[in-house]
């Protein structure tokens, strides 16, 4: 593919969901080894691009790209289809699978799922053999989408871009343990394949919300579900096999990020991380964010988020016997460091 091939799809890619104020500003099986073997350590990869923002505020586009190149390629490492970031992408999904991207857009501009990110996910995507039509960016709603700069796209052969309020939720209730929800068309009919780009913040209840917490955003009625720092919930939620089954990848966005006052934006309370987190293990990736917000609010002068009150105890139980939807024990995380 030639550059100017690349810049002029890249620019179509825009013109699908990105609004003007943004602008200016392969098994399934493969996919969920890493949770389904006993006594396997998870790989979270941490990727980090100091220059991410070259002179100016916002993420520059072709350093993204080539970040989450690295991150993903990383992930697969020793693999001999991970020997290319394409042959990666290809490892977790198949020409003719539907994906959706459900990206995090409920705090605003500041600290939604970053535009560019989006864009470079998606271009990997069509790469690897995913039609345009059949990639869905997706949120709760789509004015926050909108809101966060996104502009919404149903219907034809470009990439698809709406809430589930456009969508609607299914009528039945699923369950598991302490949840009960009707989960979003959108993963239920629209997609087979979940991408998971949540935001790396804080969070004043939860302590903390990153992959597993952004499922909040799958079903009707995330507001019941907050009691006792969203402990079992987030984790009996996770567990619904919609969700288990479809999920294949998660690329928490920590271009931007949040050491306190989330999980609505504080400028003031957050910092330009310039990094990427990426696993197949949602448990293993949140307990790796729980360490870099913990470090940065020490290194801002704060206390703890046990000493607070609000340390994330759902990503243990989550890890439980019960539930085993990944690794917490830091032993049995391995962090690749790029």
């Amino acid at each position: 593919m030639t550059a100017a091939h690349r810049a002029s799809r890249r620019e179509f890619l825009r013109h699908c969901f990105t609004g003007a104020a943004a602008l200016s500003a392969t098994s399934a099986l493969a996919a969920s080894a890493q949770q389904a073997t006993p006594g396997a350590k998870s790989r979270v990869v941490v990727a980090h691009d100091p220059q991410l923002r070259g002179a100016g505020s916002t993420v520059d586009g072709s350093r993204i790209q080539a970040l989450l190149d690295r991150a993903v390629q990383a992930l697969f490492d020793g693999d001999r289809s991970g020997d290319t970031p394409l042959g990666a992408w290809r490892r977790l999904i198949r020409p003719g699978e539907r994906v959706g991207l459900k990206v995090n857009t409920l705090g605003g501009r500041g600290i939604a799922s970053n535009l560019e990110l989006v864009l470079a996910i998606c271009e990997r995507l069509q790469q690897a053999g995913i039609k345009p039509g059949d990639i869905v960016v997706w949120d709760r709603e789509s004015a926050e989408m909108e809101h966060a700069g996104f502009k919404l796209s149903m219907g034809g052969e470009r990439v698809q871009c709406f809430g589930t309020d456009r969508a609607g939720y299914e009528e039945d209730l699923a369950s598991y343990g302490s949840v009960g929800s009707r989960l979003s068309k959108i993963l239920t009919r629209h997609t087979n394949v979940l991408i998971n780009v949540p935001v790396l913040k804080d969070h004043d209840g939860a302590g903390v919300t990153m992959a597993l917490k952004n499922m909040y955003g799958v079903i009707h009625n995330p507001n019941k579900y907050h009691p006792n720092g969203c402990d079992p919930y987030i984790a009996d939620l996770n567990m619904l096999p919609e969700i288990r089954s479809s999920m294949r990848l998660t690329i928490c966005d920590a271009t931007t990020a949040m050491y306190d006052g989330g999980p609505g934006f504080k400028p003031e309370l957050s910092w330009k991380c310039n990094s990427l987190l990426i696993s197949q293990d949602p448990v293993a990736l949140d307990r790796t964010g729980w360490q870099m917000i913990e470090r940065k609010r020490a290194e801002m002068g704060l206390k703890t988020l046990e000493a607070e009150q609000r340390p994330p105890r759902y990503i243990m139980t989550a890890a439980d016997r019960e539930h085993r939807l990944g690794n917490s024990d830091l032993s049995r995380i391995e962090t690749v460091v790029l």
